[in-house]
């Protein structure tokens, strides 16, 4: 494989993959640097931080060449997936569209930027770090030319509720999750109790609930909830916003959240 057809094939790709590539056909580690040098001096290349480059087409001006942002997430660690509000704005079903792409990885990273763009690291929690899969709900799919690795829908759901600050707050979060049209609910369920917190699973018991009818949620998706739920009351919200006791959930929620209210001036 000649070094334009790696690159015509890997928009995005690390060192690494690029010198295994040409390792497979007898190149040296030396000369497959001396490659990426002379490809990038030549504009066919953009360097994206150390170790990440993405590819220009030709007759595009390398300063102004646009690097697709999913592609770089999926990128930055060997187990990174693009999670919260960037797996929402992946899957299309975002209320608002961010320039601040979250990824999960077991790794300990900085954020960095690059192009306008930030990207910033979470680690996965402890309970779920050991799995291959990061704990489920994490999918592999062909985009723009590459691949990016993606949290589901159905463990975005619970992760945007786990840690709302990821997710925009509680008006992005509920018109965004509000535009899935279907969520296997097992998964969601599956997940949700995983993940091992009780506040957790409260928060996802009360949207279901909310949205019954709409995401077709039966008793018993909510009783596998609730055997989890916490035993005292607990606030929605993390700044311990005042709201009204669900008591089926133990769980005191915002008015605002209760009435989405946002829809009143939408």
């Amino acid at each position: 494989m000649r070094s334009t057809d790696f690159f015509d094939t890997h928009p995005v790709f690390t060192h690494q993959e690029f010198v295994n590539a040409r390792a497979s056909r007898g190149t040296s580690k030396r000369t497959s640097d001396n490659l990426l040098a002379k490809h990038l001096a030549a504009g066919r290349l953009v360097r994206v931080r150390r170790g990440l480059y993405a590819t220009v087409r030709p007759g595009v001006d390398p300063d102004q060449a646009p690097v697709d942002p999913y592609l770089v997430a999926t990128r930055l660690a060997p187990d990174a997936t693009l999670a919260y509000h960037a797996a929402l704005q992946f899957h299309g079903k975002a209320y608002s569209l961010w320039r601040r792409f979250h990824y999960l990885t077991r790794r300990r990273a900085r954020p960095f930027a690059f192009q306008g763009m930030s990207f910033v690291p979470v680690q996965v929690p402890l309970a779920l770090r050991a799995p291959p899969d990061l704990g489920g709900g994490v999918v592999e799919k062909r985009y723009g030319g590459g691949l990016a690795r993606v949290a589901t829908l159905e463990r975005t759901l619970v992760d945007v509720l786990d840690a709302p600050d990821k997710g925009g707050g509680w008006e992005e979060i509920w018109r965004s999750l509000e535009m899935v049209e279907f969520f296997d609910l097992d998964d969601v369920i599956e997940y949700a109790v995983r993940l091992g917190s009780a506040l957790t699973v409260a928060r996802v018991g009360f949207f279901l609930d909310q949205h019954r009818d709409a995401l077709m949620v039966e008793d018993r998706h909510l009783d596998a909830l609730r055997a989890h739920a916490p035993a005292q009351p607990r606030y929605l919200d993390p700044s311990r916003e005042p709201g009204r006791l669900v008591s089926t959930w133990n769980l005191v929620v915002p008015e605002r959240v209760i009435d989405r209210a946002w829809q009143e001036v939408a």
